[in-house]
């Protein structure tokens, strides 16, 4: 595999669709974060569409009971990774996208202000797919090459930046695993 590029914080072969909702990162704030997200929509199921829906706020929510709750949601992230290994990216990363609400992460409120966020199609718990980590990993290895101030230290989860409100991307995620396939990332 190729090392990914990144120009004018878009991904190079990622699919655009472009989220309204994004603004700018406050002045003079350096990217330096990666946080983890697991979506589905509805819960558990994959492969329909719907996180795009949501992200460009057209999601049906009389489609399913689940939706109520998501009704007037302004929210984004930066890139989607489908269980095929299919990315989407929503905002570009330079830019502020609305993926992590209410955070802290070393020490520092507001996450969306310094991080980039990215989801994997799926649940807590269900394992996440092979093809997910390899593209999360060549992603993180890009962003890191991109933005010198993120290193492997500074990926996490969602869990962690919002603890108790939030607790994707679960118990399935493998961080072990991810682990050894950013290291293998980082060295192409």
């Amino acid at each position: 595999m190729e090392p990914m590029t990144i120009q004018s914080g878009w991904l190079g072969g990622a699919r655009q669709c472009r989220s309204p909702n994004f603004d700018a990162r406050p002045p003079g704030t350096a990217v330096d974060t990666l946080v983890v997200h697991g979506i589905s929509l509805p819960p558990g199921q994959f492969g329909h569409g719907q996180v795009d829906a949501l992200f460009s706020n057209t999601l049906d929510t009389a489609r399913h009971v689940c939706y109520q709750e998501l009704v007037g949601l302004r929210v984004s992230a930066h890139l989607l990774i489908e269980r095929s290994g299919r990315m989407t990216q929503y905002v570009g990363f330079d830019d502020r996208a609305w993926h992590a609400g209410v955070s802290m992460f070393d020490g520092r409120a507001r996450v969306n202000d310094f991080a980039v966020g990215i989801e994997l199609e799926g649940t807590d718990d269900c394992p996440y797919a092979l093809a997910q980590y390899r593209w999360l990993a060549a992603v993180a290895a890009a962003l890191m090459r991109h933005y010198p101030q993120m290193t492997q230290d500074r990926i996490v989860g969602h869990n962690q930046i919002a603890p108790g409100r939030k607790t994707d991307p679960g118990p399935a995620f493998d961080w072990v695993g991810f682990n050894r396939a950013l290291e293998i990332a980082a060295c192409i």
